[in-house]
């Protein structure tokens, strides 16, 4: 199994699943399936696919706990698929580390879009480290290696998931400047981001607890009342 190609699909109704794989492999994809939640976390691992297709409820367990397990250990992109459009569950699942919601029934087309969309933003990992001037960023006691995609809070590592990291490298690479909203999400998100732009907020929102931030006298993160976000350009004296 080729794990570039791979697509690793959770889903419990063989109804769902086959024909998903079947069009999947049409697309050039290699899948595997599993209706599991253990096997599915444990699929995870073993197949390092190159993205997970969830469904939220399965049969012996939640999809958002098995994103949450996955999280822990993989930034593998997840994209949920559900049966409820409830905007509640939409933005939980994506504050556990999914990367896109898709709410049944959906068209194998748009779906497939989805996936490239998602896939077109994972890092090339093969690609040359750039030099550590380019790609490491300090403000006070945070340092964002986009190279290794670490970031580090007065030297304990943080624990982001991958959309966190690009949202924060991309405000700590420009400190000090206003980024829009739109900006934000065009590049972290892309321009063909299918979703709500409350994703944003619900990502700056773990963003600033992660960070140890308030949100009223935030030390990092401030936001810039209907135009977007700053990061701060150097961390103030306590």
């Amino acid at each position: 199994m080729n794990a570039a190609r791979a697509i690793l699909i959770v889903e419990d109704e063989d109804s769902i699943a086959s024909p998903l794989a079947a069009a999947l492999e049409r697309e050039g994809y290699a899948t595997r399936i599993t209706g599991s939640a253990p096997a599915a976390i444990a699929l995870a691992a073993e197949l390092q696919p190159a993205l997970i297709l969830l469904d939220v409820m399965l049969s012996d367990g939640s999809g958002l706990d098995v994103c949450r397990e996955i999280r822990r250990n993989s930034k593998v992109p997840i994209i949920m698929l559900t049966a409820r459009g409830d905007e509640t569950d939409r933005v939980v699942g994506l504050e556990l580390g999914a990367d896109d919601y898709v709410v049944k029934p959906f068209s194998g087309r748009e779906l497939v879009a989805r996936i490239r969309a998602v896939l077109r933003r994972v890092p090339d990992e093969v690609a040359a480290p750039p030099r550590a001037a380019e790609h490491e960023h300090r403000v006070g006691g945070l340092v964002v290696d986009t190279a290794m995609r670490r970031a580090e809070l007065d030297g304990v590592e943080l624990a982001l998931t991958r959309r966190e990291f690009d949202l924060l490298a991309l405000l700590v690479a420009n400190a000090g400047t206003v980024l829009t909203r739109e900006r934000l999400i065009d590049e972290v998100w892309d321009t063909n981001w299918f979703g709500s732009t409350k994703t944003l907020d619900v990502h700056v929102s773990s963003l600033r607890r992660k960070l140890g931030d308030d949100a009223v006298d935030s030390r990092y993160l401030h936001t810039v009342r209907g135009v977007g976000f700053r990061f701060a350009a150097a961390e103030p004296p306590a």
